[in-house]
């Protein structure tokens, strides 16, 4: 019964989005208001009515109610509650239903919060959401309707795949998500805009704070299926540029250009054009990354499923809404004239060529995920592109990136001086230079990597201290508290990006990695750790049976750890998985493997010593934090700064 109520409350939230899509609408195009003001009402109501399906979807799991198709499919009643629960999404029907109750939210978030959003444009952006909303509710309820039921329900479940079985990996979806449709606030923006043929400061000032949640919250989630692969799959890496990967990459990229286009639209009136046209994009590459996961045509090991005819749905989607934004872009774009004039040497060239940069990466990365794609099509020919691809070509905009962000944060709007800007950076300059001359003093090879990449992330870390220091006036401790939380928020991203710079260059310099067969009491030794396998037992766990190590490190003779890689196998799937023992420290992880046993009576292990490890997840982290810190700025929360400029040119216009 309560699945049926999940149905059917899906089906009345498909019904409500049609009515938002259409009635604001039309209100806003004849200024009707009460057909204006209906959009919210209808906003919160399709959210409570997701939430509802959604709600009872996560019972029939919890109580591991096989009746219900999708449960049987993906759960079984040995599995941990937690798992069960993130089971809902751990599928394709689940997840899709997960999309559409986060699409939902923003809508109901949007409807609720700022109270200075103009009535018309807040209309015409939830029909805008609204409108995407019909179509994956249509997606879900004709091709993937998570409550399909079995007339004679099975004792038990197929289990989740064991992959998913992972904390990491239960929380890494929902984030994704947040950032993923999060993006469709300034898509729905960003077409309301050009619906109305009216661009301001205003407008940008509402659009960020939507770009920033949505890129903290992709942040997050990518450093947690980052963080999951690192410790999860065994194989030492923690990015394998994966097509996967790659789908909420480029979201990333793209969005990280927005906020920095958004706020020149913000400060100068300049760039609205290539503001919306970055907005339609970023969301129009969260839905290649749906594509991407859902249709099969790119094989990972993160896909949801494997159906081409679900895959042209999406993509049907993808072309309706991305190409028609982008046709409305064109016929409306002569109406989004710049106002700011500014020299190239100035904080817009520098935010300018930020985007650039972040925008042709993002390209980089796309041709690269879809090229074996491409010449299979093309010219049937099989193909394979990986990490050495993009880190050719993708890494030299990184590099100069990282060159120029605290020079861009210091430089003066509209017109500047390179040598006047970095005369106060020569502190931090003198920094990175210090620090690239620490790594190569201690360097055993002839990488540039490590140096090139320490100095870089010291760059920006001084270089973001220096930012915060400038905005203070040299006024002291005092005003640097209370500087405008934005500016803190600004400040602790941009280290965080130093800090993930410096992570990934020396883990990828300098690690060491042993693969041997170990007998069992035998030392042996990688880099200056002594390594012992004690023991090797088989152990029951809940719903998986595992190949257990013991295995202790010693450094100079005492005692650093004792870790227990295990290799489990869950016979419901009957598939393995590898985890990997770590323990982590600031500067280095130890990371043991335990892999098959040998004829000769040893074992396979894996040994890596891993230095600058967690900086990387830390450096996500501070960006994550620095995007909070920013939304906290009550400047960003209600526009209420923007909407004065708006309003006074309006008030001034009789007198001239």
């Amino acid at each position: 019964m309560i699945a049926e109520i999940g149905h059917f409350a899906l089906i009345l939230a498909f019904a409500v989005a049609i009515f938002q899509t259409i009635v604001p609408l039309i209100g806003a195009e004849r200024g009707w208001t009460p057909w204006i003001e209906a959009a919210r009402p209808a906003a919160m109501a399709q959210f409570l009515l997701v939430a509802v399906s959604f709600a009872a979807l996560t019972h029939a799991f919890v109580t591991s109610d096989f009746s219900v198709a999708l449960v049987y499919e993906n759960s079984h009643t040995d599995k941990p509650m937690l798992y069960k629960i993130s089971g809902v999404w751990g599928n394709h029907e689940g997840s899709m239903l997960l999309w559409v109750l986060i699409l939902a939210l923003f809508g109901a978030a949007a409807a609720s919060f700022d109270p200075n959003l103009p009535p018309k444009l807040r209309a015409r952006a939830l029909a805008v959401q609204a409108s995407v909303g019909v179509a994956f509710y249509a997606f879900i309820l004709f091709t993937s309707n998570p409550f399909l039921r079995f007339e004679n329900a099975p004792f038990n479940g197929r289990d989740l795949n064991p992959l998913l079985q992972d904390p990491g990996l239960a929380f890494h979806p929902p984030f994704l998500y947040l950032g993923y449709v999060g993006l469709s606030m300034a898509f729905s923006f960003a077409v309301a805009a050009l619906i109305e043929g009216r661009v301001d400061a205003a407008w940008a000032r509402w659009v960020r704070p939507w770009t920033l949640s949505a890129w903290m919250f992709l942040t997050i989630g990518i450093a947690l299926g980052s963080w999951w692969a690192y410790y999860e799959l065994g194989w030492g890496g923690f990015w394998f540029w994966d097509p996967v990967e790659n789908a909420s990459f480029m979201p990333w990229l793209l969005a990280g250009a927005l906020l920095h286009s958004a706020i020149v639209v913000e400060k100068r009136e300049a760039l609205k054009s290539w503001t919306i046209l970055l907005a339609i994009m970023a969301f129009g590459f969260s839905l290649i990354g749906t594509f991407i996961v859902r249709s099969g045509v790119i094989t990972s090991v993160h896909s949801f499923a494997n159906d081409p005819e679900r895959g042209v749905f999406i993509l049907g989607i993808l072309a309706l809404f991305v190409g028609g934004a982008l046709t409305l872009y064109a016929f409306r774009a002569s109406a989004m004239q710049a106002k700011g004039v500014f020299s190239p040497v100035s904080r817009e060239g520098a935010l300018v060529l930020n985007n650039i940069l972040l925008a042709v990466s993002a390209f980089v990365v796309f041709i690269g995920t879809v090229w074996p794609l491409i010449a299979e099509m093309g010219w049937d020919a099989k193909l394979s592109v990986g990490t050495p691809f993009f880190e050719k070509a993708f890494t030299p905009f990184m590099v100069v990136l990282a060159m120029i962000l605290p020079i861009g944060a210091i430089l003066p709007w509209k017109r500047g001086n390179i040598g006047k800007a970095l005369r106060p950076l020569r502190g931090a300059l003198l920094f990175a230079f210090a620090l690239g001359a620490l790594v190569y003093a201690v360097s055993t090879g002839k990488s540039a990597l490590a140096v090139v990449g320490a100095a870089l992330g010291g760059w920006l870390v001084a270089g973001a201290a220096v930012d915060l220091w400038l905005r203070t006036g040299n006024s002291g401790l005092s005003r640097l508290t209370r500087l405008p939380r934005a500016d803190w928020g600004k400040a602790i991203a941009h280290a965080g990006l130093g800090v993930t710079f410096i992570g990934v260059s020396l883990l990828m310099a300098w690690q060491v990695e042993d693969i041997r067969v170990a007998q069992i009491g035998q030392p042996f030794t990688v880099a200056d750790y002594e390594i012992t396998l004690d023991e090797v037992k088989e152990v029951k766990g809940p719903n998986y049976t595992t190949t257990m190590a013991t295995m202790h490190v010693d450094r100079d003779g005492k005692r650093v750890a004792v870790l227990y890689p295990e290799k489990r196998v869950y016979p419901v799937q009957a598939m393995p998985t590898t985890e990997a023992a770590i323990q982590n420290g600031l500067f280095r992880d130890i990371y043991l493997v335990i892999g098959d046993p040998q004829i000769d009576g040893g074992w396979a292990v894996r040994s890596y010593i891993k230095p600058f490890a967690s900086w990387i997840w830390l450096g996500a982290a501070l960006m994550a934090l620095g995007a909070l810190v920013s939304l906290t700025d009550r400047r960003y929360r209600v526009a209420a700064g923007a909407a004065r400029r708006s309003a006074a040119p309006a008030r001034a216009t009789p007198a001239e």
